[in-house]
This record gives C-alpha cells, structure tokens and sequence, in this order.
C-alpha cells in the first residue's frame, strides 16, 4: 500500500531536534520525510520510536531526517514493514509483537528481516545504510540459547536466503535490549552501496568466534554514505568496551565508557583514511544506552571530561535505558556524523 504526499523538498540530511521542535516541522501539513525518536509518542506517523526510557534531563528528542529536491515523499506498508521513501532514500520501521505472533525470536526476526528485504525491492532502494535493532530482554535465556543469539540466528539465514551480504559489506547496525515493547527494528536505505569500516582495535562482529553463538552477528563496525550536496554520513554501529573480540573493564562502567571512546576514535580514524571529509569524536551525535540508570552520570562525567562539556557530542548526546547485547557490558554508544568531502577513489 502506498500514499502520496507531496512535498518540496533534495539531498538527504539529519538534524537532532527536541520532540516539540520536531512536531512542529509538521503543523504546515507536510511533514518531513521521516524521523527516529527517542522516547516519542507512538502516535506519530513520520516518526517511528525508540521503546526505552530517556535517561537524558532535556527528554524526549528525535533524529529528523530530510530530503531536498524530492517531488514528492511515498510512504507504504510491505507485509509488517511501514515505510517512508521519496525514490531515492528510505526510512522504514517493523514492530512485532512476540506473544501475539506465538513464534519464536529467531523466527521472528527471520520473517522481520525478509519483509525488509522485500520494502527495498519493491520501493526502490536496494541498499542498507544502517539499522537499529530493539529486543526485549536480550540477555535472557531463550530455551537454551540467549535470545541476542536467537535474533542472531534468523537475521543471518534472512541475509542469506536474500543474497546479500551477510559478512565484509554488511550495514552498519546495533541490536539493544529493550525493558518494554516489541521487536523493532529501523532502518535507513538509499541508492548507492555504502562503504564499510572496520574498527582495527576489534575482530570484524561477524567474524567472532563460534563460543559468542552458532551465527554471528551481522553488522559492520561503521559505514560512510555520500548523502548528495557534497556531504558524507558517517554510520557508526553499536560500540563497547570490546577489544579483539573480548569484553574489557568488567564491572566498571567508566573504564567501559573510556574504552569505548577509544573504539569510537579508532574508527573515526579508519573513515578518515577513506574520505576526503574529517570526521572527529567530539562532533558525533550519539545515543548512549545505559544498563543501570544509577550509572549515566558517570558515563556522562567520562565523556565530558574526554571531549569537554561543550562539544558537540556531549551536549547533544542522547541517554537510554538498556541492555547491552552480552550481560558483561555496562554501556554502548552508536552514532552519526556528516561532514563536507567525498569518498576516495
């Protein structure tokens, strides 16, 4: 099902707004091409939600995306995904209620990842630039096998069964455990194929070994995106206090915020070297998702004693509740970035 909506509008760009600045983008009629919220109401179209609790003292906020020199913005359903595209990017959200659907979390997650596949083909868009993945209790045992590792199980055979790449060329993605809610998963499709990072202080996700459960995880550790108007997007998945591929700090959760920044620049580093841009730590807008809320002002006193109370990383920074995909890990921080400048050839 597709409905039209005009709208003027060209290139894809993102802006953090407060959930009533982003609302009021919308009170001429013509909303922007889509958003993800944090901590929003459920109720608004444009705007599919992050279901966790908003650690942060300046509430809900949402990531807006826009584009400009689009005719006009589509927005349609394929099977359970609802999706916005304006024929060049696309902005789609699925939400699945395990005790409604009586099916398990891998099977779930398979039949998830397959009506998102079937949205890029049918609107357009074949390529993943990133995706967010939001499941409740995450850590807990799923009938002998962790549910992070059941999601793991049918993401991988849904990329399989797809053609796509499941390992090198992978999107960018992080997987959270949610207090509340469904299933949901979020994701961000254009035209163009983006160009994966690798962290070099991490072993590849998807290369872990096989003691982290039977499929690894799907992701890279980042992607670059040109985004039109001379401007590239820097997609940095889910990040932690992982060096190689093992857990470092255990039990404490500032040392796991100072690694993980060191994992953030490492990257940062890596992207620099594939585009003319530069990219830098204290300009990402992040989101930091939190285990124990007790923890976020020391994860917060971390950060901003790295990169000062100024920057712009830590004065728009964004604070949730949730759980981490392995029980050992305290704290996570994924993120985005745009800066003027092209890939290197």
């Amino acid at each position: 099902m597709r409905v039209q909506d005009d709208i003027s509008s060209s290139h894809l760009r993102v802006e953090r707004l407060s959930l009533a600045d982003s609302v009021a983008l919308a009170t001429d009629g013509k909303a922007p091409f889509a958003a993800l919220g944090y901590g929003t109401p459920h109720s608004v179209a444009w705007m599919p939600t992050v279901n966790a609790r908003v650690l942060s003292s300046h509430g809900a906020m949402a990531d807006v995306w826009d584009v400009t020199g689009a005719q006009h913005i589509e927005s349609g359903t394929t099977g359970i995904a609802r999706w916005r595209t304006d024929g060049h990017w696309l902005l789609g959200a699925i939400d699945l209620d395990e005790a409604a659907e009586k099916q398990g979390l891998a099977e779930l997650a398979h039949r998830a990842y397959r009506d998102l596949f079937k949205t890029l083909e049918q609107a357009g868009t074949p390529h993943l630039q990133r995706i967010w993945n939001y499941l409740p209790q995450i850590n807990a045992d799923g009938g002998g096998l962790e549910r992070y590792r059941q999601f793991n199980l049918g993401r991988q055979e849904a990329f399989f069964e797809a053609g796509r790449a499941a390992f090198e060329g992978a999107p960018a993605a992080c997987a959270l455990g949610i207090h509340q809610g469904m299933l949901s998963i979020r994701f961000l499709a254009g035209q163009a194929a983006p160009l994966p990072v690798e962290n070099p202080r991490q072993v590849s996700a998807y290369r872990y070994p096989e003691t982290y459960g039977p499929r690894s995880p799907t992701f890279s550790r980042a992607a670059l995106s040109d985004i039109g108007d001379g401007n590239i997007a820097l997609f940095i998945s889910g990040t932690a206090s992982i060096v190689g591929h093992e857990t470092q700090h255990h039990g404490d959760v500032q040392e796991q915020t100072r690694e993980t920044l060191r994992n953030l620049a490492a990257v940062i580093a890596a992207a620099n070297e594939r585009v003319t841009a530069i990219f830098s730590l204290a300009e990402l807008d992040c989101v930091v998702y939190v285990r124990h809320p007790s923890d976020t002002d020391a994860v917060r006193d971390v950060i901003e004693s790295a990169l000062g109370a100024d920057a712009p990383m830590a004065r728009h920074a964004v604070y949730l509740e949730a759980d981490i995909c392995r029980s050992d890990l305290l704290v996570e921080i994924e993120a985005h970035t745009v800066a003027a400048g092209g890939l290197r050839v």
